[in-house]
């Protein structure tokens, strides 16, 4: 990746679409998130950071039927330094999954995965969101990739179901992370973003 705090997004396009009984469709999609980071005492920076990730969804699903959303992200690195400034690390990630409307979230597996920090990452549902996290860190200049995850939903009695991040600002973010750089000292940036576009990954009939 090449944007400062990039490396964090590669599970940006990693948790929402779905996966059902169809014959599967496949897609390759980038999302490019609009960034605000805080860093103390220097005022707000502003990054724009691209993630690619393939999505497997079914065109279509029977009315009550199950689906299982495998999501699978690309490896990503964290840069080594910003700005002139050592990256030490990433850490206190956190992606909003907002679970599509004519569908119901019945749990996600996660498998696979490497250099994320030492505590395995972990899904949490509340109300209509599901969030993916995990403390870090992950060095600065190391490659790290996120789990393979299979999202399984009950499809609606119609309609469609429509898969998407979450977030529509940065004070509505649907990415959050915390940058650690080294300035002779250590600063951390707590960091929000959301997409923007924020583009449909699939859309799978009920019928």
């Amino acid at each position: 990746m090449k944007a400062a705090i990039r490396a964090l997004v590669c599970a940006s396009a990693v948790l929402v679409p779905l996966v059902g009984l169809a014959a599967p469709a496949s897609a390759a999609t980038t999302v490019v998130f609009d960034c605000e980071a805080k860093p103390p005492l220097v005022g707000n920076k502003y990054l724009k950071l691209n993630q690619d990730a393939d999505v497997t969804a079914p065109a279509t699903v029977a009315p009550g039927a199950a689906l299982d959303v495998v999501i699978d992200p690309a490896p990503n690195t964290v840069p080594a330094e910003v700005s002139g400034y050592q990256v030490k690390n990433i850490k206190d990630f956190s992606l909003k999954i907002p679970i599509p409307a004519n569908s119901t979230w019945v749990g996600a597996d996660l498998a696979g995965g490497s250099g994320i920090g030492s505590t395995p990452p972990k899904i949490t549902v509340s109300g209509s969101v599901a969030t993916l996290s995990f403390p870090g860190p992950i060095a600065g200049g190391s490659t790290f990739e996120l789990p393979t995850v299979t999202a399984h939903l009950t499809a609606g009695s119609s309609g469609t179901i429509e898969t998407k991040l979450g977030g529509t600002s940065y004070s509505d973010p649907g990415l959050t992370f915390t940058a650690v750089v080294s300035a002779g000292f250590d600063v951390s940036a707590p960091t929000a973003c959301f997409p923007n576009p924020s583009p449909t990954f699939t859309t799978t009939t009920i019928g």
